[in-house]
């Protein structure tokens, strides 16, 4: 792409070439729609129901459409998603700054399913996630190298609420292994990244009152003041953002109400 090699073929037909191997291909090629011959307007409009929770049985009626038809253009919006995050998002790497971290709960036809997520605050850019019917250390890891693998090395603040497992998962994420030297026998030597900032938010109800309590696990309090003024423009250690993002994720996301009868598949 950017190189000056893709031309129009057919204005007609949709399609383009590329004047280097010669081959063509349709202007809906590595999206939604390739080879769909339904409107688009009309793919997006079933998949915008479905998030909201509409029934599968509803849209068939009301469309005209088969089951399987509207299965498939469900799953793939999901694959088209997943590519296209991991292709601009996972594989670039960022000054991130800030990050804060938070699981959600999403309720499916076998059980219930944790999904561990993270954001970078300064950009509100969502950083990816892991599902895993158990909320475990394996879950929270998978995220953690997700943002490790995005993470230049900078400072950078953490922030997550008070499972005392992200402590442990964060700290073994940013660390580095410096080879033994030759002849040196054993495994490498594992460094943590300097300024790394690991702040805790804990909440706690008595009595219908909230308590609130910001803890610095790790870090130097100056460091984090700056962080916090540049990524957010000063305030308080606080995990809202990454809530704020749960809180719209249940509003689009039937299956991640708190209660509701629209189970994912």
């Amino acid at each position: 792409m950017g190189k000056g090699n893709i031309g129009v073929h057919s204005q007609q037909k949709q399609r383009y070439i590329c004047h280097v191997c010669e081959q063509t291909f349709s202007v809906r090629k590595g999206t939604l729609f390739f080879r769909l011959r339904t409107d688009p307007k009309t793919v997006l409009l079933v998949i915008a129901l479905l998030v909201y929770g509409c029934p599968v049985q509803a849209i068939v009626q009301a469309f005209g459409l088969d089951e399987r038809t509207v299965r498939d253009w469900w799953q793939r919006a999901g694959r088209h998603c997943q590519v296209f995050h991991e292709r601009l998002v996972e594989e670039t790497q960022l000054d991130l700054g800030q990050v804060q971290a938070d699981e959600i709960k999403a309720k499916t036809q076998r059980g219930p399913l944790w999904i561990a997520m993270a954001i970078m605050v300064s950009t509100r850019l969502w950083l990816g996630g892991a599902v895993s019917p158990d909320r475990d250390t394996a879950l929270l890891k998978e995220m953690a190298a997700q943002v490790r693998a995005m993470a230049l090395c900078r400072p950078l603040l953490i922030a997550v609420d008070g499972l005392n497992t992200y402590l442990t998962v964060f700290r073994d994420a940013f660390r580095t292994g410096i080879p033994r030297l030759p002849g040196q026998i054993g495994r490498m030597t594992l460094v943590e990244w300097p300024n790394i900032a690991i702040v805790q938010v804990i909440k706690s109800k008595q009595t219908g009152i909230w308590n609130i309590r910001r803890v610095i696990v790790q870090g130097a309090q100056a460091m984090i003041a700056q962080l916090l003024e540049t990524t957010q423009g000063g305030g308080m250690i606080n995990t809202a953002y990454i809530e704020r993002l749960n809180a719209t994720f249940r509003q689009r996301l039937a299956c991640l109400f708190g209660r509701t009868r629209h189970l994912a598949r």
